[in-house]
């Protein structure tokens, strides 16, 4: 097991500058949705996951992971640092637990559930496309859910 290169003290301040809401990729997402004219929540606590945005009309959800802390498949997200080895393993694996057990019960509550990682950023054409459908898909289900209601 190799160490961690930083003292505790030096570690703790490190890993106290890391963001976990209204990061780069969150406000960029934001941004894409906000220029195709949709509305959202931030951060809804009463919800699993604490999800990133939330469109409660059309029970769509957004979570945005970062690659390297969700374990994602691209490289940023598969690559594992050489200090502390064993415990950065284990976090990242704690947190694609508990991202698989909030989105199963998002989706058990009926609501749709968007994973936007971090590298996905990187093509704002692919992104607002993605955004664009998402978008559609759920206007649809949204129309038909007010016309049962309504009826």
């Amino acid at each position: 097991m190799t160490t961690d290169v930083y003292d505790k003290a030096k570690r703790s301040a490190v890993m106290a500058r890391v963001k976990s809401q209204d990061t780069g990729p969150e406000r960029q997402l934001r941004e894409a949705l906000t220029a195709l004219g949709a509305r959202y929540r931030l951060q809804r606590k009463d919800l699993p996951g604490k999800p990133d945005l939330v469109m409660p009309g059309r029970k769509l959800i957004f979570f945005v992971h970062g690659c390297f802390w969700h374990g994602h498949d691209c490289p940023r997200g598969s690559r594992v640092p050489q200090a502390n080895r064993d415990y950065w393993l284990a976090k990242v694996s704690r947190n694609k637990a508990r991202d698989t057990a909030s989105v199963a019960a998002l989706t058990t509550a009926s609501w749709r559930v968007e994973t936007v990682w971090e590298c996905q950023m990187k093509d704002a054409e692919a992104l607002k496309a993605r955004l664009v459908q998402v978008l559609a898909e759920t206007l649809d289900q949204a129309a038909a859910r007010a016309l049962i209601t309504s009826t």
